[in-house]
């Protein structure tokens, strides 16, 4: 049966998704569980094969805009494939599932952290192209076999793992380059863990085809927003969205969750209002100095 609740909150979930190009299994799933019950292996096989519709509709938005480099997908799909198939095995063999919650969940404050620090000392530069950026094979690939193994254990990291090491090795990239490229790379990753998860999870017709409604419409909406938006608001909600995950990854209470989301968003906003500042009075002191002609 159709539960339109489900719907409504994996529309929300997506547009995310399709903004920042993760959020999908460390929101989308705790989501399920949490607000609508749904068993752990049932929540986390029904993301993944929902998300292996979903994120297409999300990556052609970035492919038409040029804001993918194809060869840096490549080297991540080379790795993350076949482990993200085996993480399912590793998942129902090991029952390994909350170990490495736990371990992405520190993982993803340690980003924020890092993300707010360079923002504060200087933000990223970019490069007008992605297919401009030098790839760099073996470090992309070992990124790519870790974050398809805990995909294929847990359905998170897909998206929150691998941009946060794409954050690191390419510094170069613009906000939405990252985004689209993220989005690309995890289409054929979650293809992977998707089958693995029908032939061996607890997949649920009923429960995929809700989140399907919703996300659909969702992800093509925050991927059309974020092709276009300016590079320091997706760096903004990259960075919040990150400490979502990394709260939720963490079983941190709902009420204390939204508590620190809504302080790192007036922390935001107070510190892009200050950059914002500094900058005009950098603009009007230059223009100072200039000489007259």
């Amino acid at each position: 049966m159709i539960d339109w609740a489900l719907i409504g909150g994996s529309f929300l979930v997506a547009i995310v998704v399709g903004l920042t190009g993760m959020g999908g299994g460390a929101l989308m799933t705790p989501m399920m569980m949490l607000f609508f019950n749904v068993p752990p292996l049932a929540a986390v096989s029904s993301d993944l094969v929902a998300s292996a519709v979903m994120k297409p509709v999300g990556s052609v938005v970035h492919l038409r805009r040029g804001t993918v480099n194809l060869r840096l997908v490549g080297w991540l799909c080379a790795g993350s494939v076949p482990t993200a198939f085996c993480g399912v095995f590793l998942a129902r063999a090991f029952a390994v599932t909350d170990g490495v919650k736990y371990a992405l969940g520190v993982a993803l404050l340690l980003a924020v952290a890092g993300m707010a620090l360079k923002s504060w000392l200087g933000g990223r530069g970019g490069s007008s192209d992605a297919r401009d950026i030098v790839v760099r094979p073996i470090p992309t690939l070992l990124v790519g076999m870790v974050g398809g193994l805990v995909v294929g254990v847990s359905s998170v990291g897909s998206g929150s793992l691998i941009i946060v090491a794409l954050l690191v090795l390419y510094p170069a990239l613009k906000a939405n380059q990252l985004v689209g490229t993220d989005l690309v790379q995890a289409v054929p990753l979650v293809v992977s863990a998707a089958l693995g998860h029908l032939l061996f999870g607890d997949f649920q017709m009923d429960l995929t085809l809700s989140l399907l409604i919703g996300s659909i419409p969702g992800v093509y909406l925050g991927a059309r927003i974020s092709s276009r938006a300016p590079g320091g608001l997706i760096r903004a909600m990259l960075a919040i969205v990150l400490l979502a995950s990394a709260l939720k990854l963490l079983d941190v209470d709902n009420v204390l969750t939204v508590w620190a989301l809504a302080a790192a968003t007036v922390v935001t906003v107070v510190g892009w209002r200050l950059k914002a500042r500094a900058a005009a009075r950098a603009s009007s002191g230059s223009t100072d100095l200039e000489p007259a002609r």
